[in-house]
């Protein structure tokens, strides 16, 4: 009876419910090149460090890994000594730390991939990206101190500038997206009566506009329920580096404006059939771009 009594008391207690404890917080670790460069020769050094942005400065751990790999390094600065091939590869950290509700970890890095060459001679490209009207700087680097006599620069295979004397830089001012491509360079020397030349890996570059053409989204969902109207919306890319100056956007139906410039890339219009299309400028860049028209309901012409 006594047992039976317990348990109707046990039964009627309130239960206690355990919150779900945070397993990750929404911190982006970052990894950045402290000593050393993405590319570099067998033997050579680097160091990387896992960068948390945390106001609050808590006290981290770091886990660090190369692809999908976790490696056996716990500090804030992974360090290559010696490297060698196999050490080639993407690494990314993620931060990590123990409170009084468990373990709490960051989202992992954007990776940062590392090259680590056994040849004789390295194309260094920017690590930054590089926009049109930009200048392309480029380094051919040589393992060793050989008198260099002629260096050469190619993109996709095809000779682009060569260089005479020990000059192993490349500048090409104000590139446009022709000059994308895989670049490589070659350098050449005299050592003990003999004509060395050695040609590096080819590495892409990769080049941005600064405002990509919009594409004009129409939104009739998105009105919730004024039928009435739609959403016009225009997407681009705006690479632009800061302190960017500001876009402004012009929405045209059959060519006619649709009321003044405005700094959001959306407005609401009234419904009604037609070719829309948008514009973006940026004054201070003397930069415009315009989006293909598209048409809404049923329309005639272009």
């Amino acid at each position: 009876m006594d047992a039976l009594i317990s348990f109707l008391f046990l039964s009627f207690l309130p239960r206690l419910v355990v919150p779900d404890v945070p397993t990750s917080t929404s911190y982006r670790a970052t990894v950045e090149i402290v000593s050393g460069k993405s590319r570099i020769f067998t033997g050579e050094h680097l160091h990387l460090r896992c960068i948390i942005p945390d106001v609050y400065k808590a006290s981290w751990d770091y886990l660090w890994f190369r692809g999908s790999v976790q490696l056996p390094w716990s500090g804030e600065v992974l360090q290559l000594w010696n490297a060698n091939i196999k050490e080639s590869g993407k690494y990314s950290c993620q931060g990590k730390r123990e409170t009084q509700v468990g373990s709490i970890k960051t989202q992992r890095s954007l990776p940062e991939e590392i090259h680590v060459d056994g040849g004789f001679v390295i194309l260094q490209t920017p690590q930054h990206p590089i926009l049109v009207g930009d200048v392309l700087d480029f380094e051919c680097r040589l393992r060793g101190k050989a008198p260099v006599q002629k260096t050469i620069l190619y993109r996709d295979g095809v000779e682009v500038m060569v260089q005479s004397g020990s000059s192993l830089y490349f500048h090409l001012a104000n590139v446009t997206l022709a000059d994308e491509g895989m670049y490589s360079c070659r350098a050449s020397w005299d050592l003990s009566r003999r004509t060395h030349s050695v040609i590096s890996v080819a590495t892409p570059v990769n080049i941005l506009e600064v405002l990509t053409q919009p594409v004009l989204e129409i939104d009739a969902e998105g009105v919730e329920l004024e039928v009435t109207k739609i959403n016009l919306i225009c997407h681009l890319q705006y690479n632009a580096r800061a302190p960017a100056p500001p876009v402004n956007y012009y929405f045209y139906k059959n060519n006619n404006l649709l009321g003044p410039s405005t700094s959001l890339n959306q407005i609401k219009v009234r419904q009604a059939p037609g070719w829309y299309s948008c514009r973006s400028k940026v004054p201070k860049l003397d930069i415009i771009r315009w989006s293909e028209p598209k048409h809404f309901g049923k329309v005639t012409g272009a």
